[in-house]
């Protein structure tokens, strides 16, 4: 069974202050699924662009070939920039197709920096002794794309890998045209090193700033929990993956759990909106612990959140909802001075039936969460 549609609170809100550390732009193992898919569309867009230039420029620079090289070197290079240009053309029609396919859209930024420098060696053995001298411009080639790295949002690990590839492309270069371990040599060494060190900390600042821009957008800055925009989103990608598993001939069961902090205008009211705000981070802290990696947590609104619970049948989410109320009730909530403010819940939990869309159970759960406010509050009341 694939995994499920949206990752998870701990993962996707869960980057925290931390989203500009070095830690999360070195890698992408604490990423969420959802700012991955962020991610790599922006990645796509910039394949596409950059993929276009080098498209537009790989005959050009076959002219100026034709116009500086002998006969024998320009027919090399003619069959290297055909078959570059099919190769460009595919990694377009790849990042172009594929719109949800993270993994396609990673393997086209690869093939795009991969492609020039496999031309470039191919030039390299191919030609005959002594004549890579003879070859205008495709020495740059190598310091070109290390320049190119800076254009994407490649994490540090992913950049310098290709970097090291690169400089050992243009070792191979130097061998070959027999600047390996001159003061030549060397300075070129040195200058696309200190290319590659740009292109790290530019992938660093642009990949910190992606997260920041994408923070804001989803998620709540006072609980850290996905917004009520984002939550909408996770509905449609909810709905779009149990279609596609009931094609597959299963529907797992899903479940939405709707809850409201019982009188929370007394608490703003008796002990202030700032203890009052303490109370929301707090108890967005509780439901994430009172939940597993692949549920959503959201804050709906006010002091109403949405939780969402993937495979997990109706009795099991009434007894996950509560679970909730009885950890917040027993959790102590702290004002100014530490002392404990009593806090308690209304949770509405509704089982997603059938194929319905998630939002009309989404609409049954607020009709329980009701119906729990009308019996007395600080309960869990199961939608009919």
């Amino acid at each position: 069974m694939p995994g499920p549609p949206f990752g998870s609170p701990r993962s996707s809100g869960e980057l925290r202050a931390s989203l500009t550390s070095i830690r999360d732009t070195f890698s992408n193992r604490h990423h969420s699924l959802d700012f991955a898919y962020s991610h790599a569309h922006y990645l796509r867009n910039r394949i596409l662009a950059v993929g276009v230039i080098f498209l537009l420029l790989t005959p050009l620079w076959a002219l100026v070939d034709a116009m500086m090289l002998p006969r024998e070197l320009w027919s090399i290079t003619l069959i290297g920039r055909g078959l570059l240009l099919a190769g460009l053309l595919g990694v377009l029609l790849l990042a172009r197709a594929s719109r949800e396919h993270i993994g396609r859209i990673r393997l086209s930024a690869g093939f795009l920096l991969a492609l020039p420098a496999a031309f470039y060696a191919l030039v390299l053995i191919l030609l005959p002794n002594g004549d890579a001298s003879r070859l205008a411009g495709y020495a740059f080639i190598p310091f070109l794309l290390v320049a190119a790295l800076s254009v994407f949002p490649f994490t540090i690990l992913e950049s310098l890998a290709a970097g090291l590839a690169l400089l050992w492309l243009l070792a191979f270069a130097q061998m070959v045209d027999g600047s390996w371990l001159t003061p030549a040599g060397f300075e070129g060494l040195w200058l696309l090193t200190s290319l590659l060190v740009v292109s790290l900390a530019a992938n660093h600042f642009q990949l910190s700033l992606l997260m920041r821009v994408y923070r804001q957008a989803t998620h709540d800055p006072l609980t850290g929990l996905l917004n009520r925009g984002a939550l909408s989103l996770h509905l449609e990608k909810l709905q779009a993956w149990r279609r596609e598993e009931q094609s597959s001939g299963s529907l797992p069961p899903c479940a939405v759990l709707m809850m409201d902090i019982d009188h929370f205008k007394k608490i703003n009211d008796t002990h202030g909106h700032s203890v009052g705000d303490l109370i929301l981070a707090e108890f967005a802290r509780v439901l994430l612990a009172q939940t597993r990696n692949d549920d959503c947590v959201a804050r709906y609104g006010g002091e109403e959140f949405v939780i969402l619970l993937l495979n997990t049948p109706g009795d099991r989410a009434a007894e996950v909802a509560e679970r909730i109320r009885r950890a917040v009730e027993t959790h102590h909530f702290p004002d100014h001075n530490h002392l404990r403010v009593p806090v308690t819940a209304s949770i509405g939990v509704a089982s997603l039936q059938g194929d319905e869309a998630p939002e009309q159970a989404l609409e049954r759960a607020d009709a329980a969460l009701y119906g729990a406010k009308e019996a007395g509050r600080n309960r869990v009341m199961a939608a009919t």
